[in-house]
C-alpha cells in the first residue's frame, strides 16, 4: 500500500504535512531536514525542487528556491541526496515542483527514479488537469505514485468534483487566493469556502495549505479538514538558523501545542 493511503488509513484527523525547498538552507541539508521532521513527529513531508520561476509560490519559498539554485541544487542532485532514505525514514514524502525542470529531466524517467527511492506522490501546480489526464496519468500509476491536485476558492464545485475523481492521496485545499505565505488566522470567508468543499462529500481526504503558520490555524483547519500543510512559516523558521535540530523541534511544538 502506499504510504500516503496508509497514513489517511490509520489516521483520519490532525494530520500535519511539513513543506520546505530542498538545498534550503544548505545544499546538504534535506536529509538532516526530513530526519528530525519524522523525528518531532511530522505525519508527512512535501519536498520542494527549486524553480527559479515558482508560480504558486510567496516572497518566502521564492526566496528560498533561490538559495537552493545558488547552492547548486537540481532535481539529480535531489534524488542522489535521498537515494537511501528509506533506509530511515517511514513516513510518506511528496515532491512539489514545476514542470520545466521535471520534463528536462524526462518526464517517465522522473516518475521512474522517484518511485525507485521511495517518493509516494507528486504535486506539480502548472500541470494542467487535461493534459493530466490525457498524457502523464498511466506514467504515474505505472509508477505507484499519487498524484495531488490543488483546489482554491475559485475552482467550482463541478471542477472540484472532477479533480477529486481524478487525483490521488489526498485533496490540497489552497485556503486562499494567494500565493503561498505565513498569516494569522482563518477568517469567517475562508471557513464558508471550507464549508463548500465539505458539503461535496468528497471521496479523497483533504489537507488544507497556504497560510498556515501557527498552533491556531494549524487547530482551526484541523476543524475543517483531515489535517494541514505548512510551508512558508516553517522555511522562514529554518532560514537563519545554525541549529536545525532545535529550530525544527521548536517550531512542531510550537504547531502542535
Amino acid at each position: 500500500m502506499n504510504r500516503i493511503d496508509k497514513l489517511f488509513k490509520e489516521k483520519q484527523q490532525n494530520i500535519l504535512s511539513i513543506y520546505f525547498t530542498a538545498g534550503h538552507p544548505a545544499a546538504n541539508s534535506p536529509v538532516e531536514i526530513i530526519t528530525e521532521l519524522q523525528h518531532n513527529g511530522v505525519d508527512l513531508i512535501e519536498i520542494g525542487m527549486p524553480f527559479s520561476d515558482p508560480l504558486a509560490d510567496g516572497p518566502v519559498i521564492q526566496k528560498s528556491s533561490q538559495v537552493a539554485l545558488n547552492n547548486g541544487m537540481s532535481i539529480r542532485k535531489l534524488l542522489s541526496q535521498l537515494k537511501d532514505i528509506r533506509k530511515t525514514i517511514h513516513i510518506p514524502l511528496i515532491l512539489f515542483g514545476y514542470l520545466n525542470p521535471v520534463f528536462q529531466y524526462g518526464f517517465e524517467k522522473f516518475c521512474k527514479d522517484a518511485s525507485e527511492i521511495g517518493i509516494d506522490g507528486l504535486i506539480l501546480p502548472d500541470l494542467p488537469q487535461k493534459e493530466f489526464d490525457e498524457h502523464y496519468k498511466e506514467i504515474v500509476e505505472k509508477f505507484n505514485l499519487k498524484f495531488i491536485f490543488l483546489i482554491s476558492p475559485e475552482t467550482s464545485n463541478e471542477r472540484v468534483i472532477l479533480l477529486d475523481n481524478l487525483g490521488t492521496g489526498f485533496n490540497y485545499i489552497v485556503s486562499s487566493s494567494s500565493t503561498t505565505g505565513a498569516k494569522d488566522k482563518i477568517v469567517e470567508k475562508q471557513k464558508s469556502y471550507f464549508e463548500r468543499i465539505n458539503s461535496l462529500n468528497l471521496k479523497l481526504p483533504k489537507l488544507i495549505g497556504f497560510g498556515m503558520s501557527n498552533n491556531e490555524s494549524y487547530v482551526n483547519a484541523c476543524k475543517q479538514a483531515n489535517g494541514v500543510i505548512i510551508g512558508s512559516a516553517f522555511v522562514n523558521a529554518i532560514d537563519k538558523t545554525n541549529d536545525l535540530k532545535t529550530t525544527i523541534k521548536d517550531f512542531i511544538k510550537m504547531i502542535r501545542g
